[in-house]
C-alpha cells in the first residue's frame, strides 16, 4: 500500500506544493512547527533516509538547498533548520524549518494549526523564489 507521501505525489491527496523535479517533491507540512515548515521527499518510496540509493541521496541535498533558499527569502527567520526523523511516515523525508532560535525545531512543541488561506499564501510566497526548473 502506498504511503501518504506517495499518494500526495500521485495527486490522490491534496497538498501545498512548493517544488518538484523528476526525483523529488517538496510541500508544506500540514502540522508545522513554524509557518513555512516544508517536507522534501524522494519520489521513489523508500522507508528510511539511509536506505535511499546513493545517487538519489546525493541529489537530494542540492534540491533541499534550492527549496531552503526560497523559504528563507519568503519567511522571516534567521536560518532554515534541517532535520531527518522519519518515524511518523514510512517514506524518507527531510524537514526544512524556518528558525530563529533552537527551540523552534523542538518536535515536542505544539504543532501549529494554520488556516487553508494562510497555508496557500505561505506556499505561494515560497514558490515566488523557487527556480523555474522546480515549478
Amino acid at each position: 500500500m502506498p504511503t501518504i507521501f506517495t499518494r500526495i505525489i500521485n495527486g490522490e491527496i491534496p497538498c501545498y506544493k512548493i517544488a518538484e523535479d523528476k526525483n523529488f517533491f517538496a510541500f508544506l507540512d500540514i502540522n508545522p512547527l513554524k509557518p513555512g515548515h516544508t517536507l522534501v521527499i524522494p519520489k521513489k518510496e523508500v522507508d528510511y533516509i539511509f536506505n535511499v540509493d546513493e545517487t538519489t541521496l546525493s541529489l537530494m541535498l542540492p534540491f533541499c538547498k534550492k527549496v531552503a533558499e526560497a523559504i528563507k527569502k519568503a519567511i522571516p527567520c534567521s536560518r532554515i533548520g534541517v532535520t531527518v526523523i522519519g518515524l511518523e511516515v514510512p517514506h524518507a523525508h527531510i524537514h526544512l524549518i524556518p528558525i530563529s532560535v533552537m527551540s523552534d525545531m523542538n518536535f515536542a512543541n505544539p504543532k501549529l494549526s494554520l488556516s487553508r488561506e494562510t497555508m496557500t499564501q505561505t506556499a505561494s510566497a515560497i514558490r515566488t523564489f523557487i527556480p523555474n526548473d522546480l515549478l
